[in-house]
């Protein structure tokens, strides 16, 4: 367990324990005040039934607060009902708060398996995509070592996703020390990408802007242009193209990809984005709702967004915003 999940766990367990004793606190202390008032009104002084003392002003010995045990009793066992049954329901809840951090744990384990699965699944497909190329050319006696070098990347970048993934697992979110050039990342998701499209008898079209930068990992802006890319392709027709724009509107880097698809149907196209949220069409391979929400997340994390720009029978336009690298605006205005 790491040094932030202990402080997390004493935390927890320091808020169940104060919840605990501050709710049987207050509910014994209530007991407490009812059954004194009980005891106060039920309850008489002895002197209150004897005669009035003697002219010569001599008290009456015994004179004492006397309870009516047969009144009191009641009030007594109803408040202890009460008491046991109101700690029940304080045991409870703090069972439940108890629980919730580890609750949370397990999801977001969940959350980590589920997506460490989908981005490799791309990557693997495209790995085995080049294998298949590779034994080919090996079988026809043609150069490989033009393959061999794309292999050697497509693990490079595996390992680099990787990292990534375990860095937002970590909830580290610091930008890079130098602005990545978000044409770079485009470029090496439309190579990575190039086997499946290929594949599916699509082509890929790049339009990108020199000067678009961004303050996200490199690794970051290519694992989402994957992602949007790998959609569009499962969903454009054979023969058509999928095209890849970067560009500027204002202070913001944006980059689109459009496809000549069907449209989205079956579902609300902003509702693509929830997790495991799948559309009527289901594209050549089987999508299971998480690609487009780990979009979403990387979006929102790095302060821009990701939103369906357009979507009809002739095709659908995702559309990616991500705020423009800070120091790259401060030169501009240099």
């Amino acid at each position: 367990m790491s040094t932030s999940d202990e402080q997390r766990a004493r935390r927890a367990a320091l808020a169940v324990g104060g919840f605990v004793g501050v709710a049987s606190a207050v509910i014994i202390t209530a007991g407490v005040v009812i059954l004194l008032v009980v005891i106060l009104v039920t309850g008489h002084h002895e002197g209150d039934h004897r005669p009035p003392p003697p002219a010569n002003g001599t008290p009456t010995p015994g004179d004492s607060f006397v309870v009516d045990v047969d009144h009191v009793l009641p009030w007594v066992i109803g408040l202890g009902i009460v008491g046991v049954a109101l700690l029940t329901l304080v045991a409870w809840l703090a069972a439940r708060r108890a629980a919730e951090p580890l609750a949370e744990a397990l999801q977001l384990q969940r959350n980590f398996v589920a997506d460490a699965s989908h981005e490799l699944r791309t990557p693997l497909t495209a790995l085995s995509a080049r294998i298949q190329l590779l034994q080919r050319r090996h079988q026809r006696g043609q150069p490989i070592d033009d393959t061999l070098l794309d292999l050697r990347r497509d693990a490079d970048a595996m390992t680099a996703l990787l990292t990534d993934l375990l860095l937002t697992a970590e909830g580290t979110n610091a930008a890079p020390d130098v602005p990545t050039v978000v044409t770079d990342a485009a470029r090496h998701a439309i190579e990575a990408m190039t086997p499946l499209a290929s594949d599916a008898d699509v082509i890929l079209d790049l339009r990108a802007e020199p000067s678009a930068l961004v303050d996200v990992p490199r690794v970051t802006v290519t694992r989402v242009t994957i992602v949007l890319l790998d959609n569009a392709i499962q969903h454009a027709p054979a023969g058509s193209t999928v095209s890849l724009t970067v560009g500027r509107d204002g202070r913001a880097i944006t980059l689109r990809v459009a496809d000549r698809g069907g449209g989205i149907v079956g579902i609300d196209p902003e509702r693509v984005f929830d997790r495991f949220a799948r559309s009527g069409e289901t594209g050549r391979r089987r999508g299971f709702g998480i690609g487009l929400a780990l979009v979403k997340e990387v979006a929102t994390r790095y302060g821009g967004d990701v939103t369906v720009e357009s979507t009809s029978s002739e095709g659908t336009v995702f559309l990616l915003t991500l705020p423009a690298a800070r120091r790259a605006t401060n030169d501009s205005r240099a």
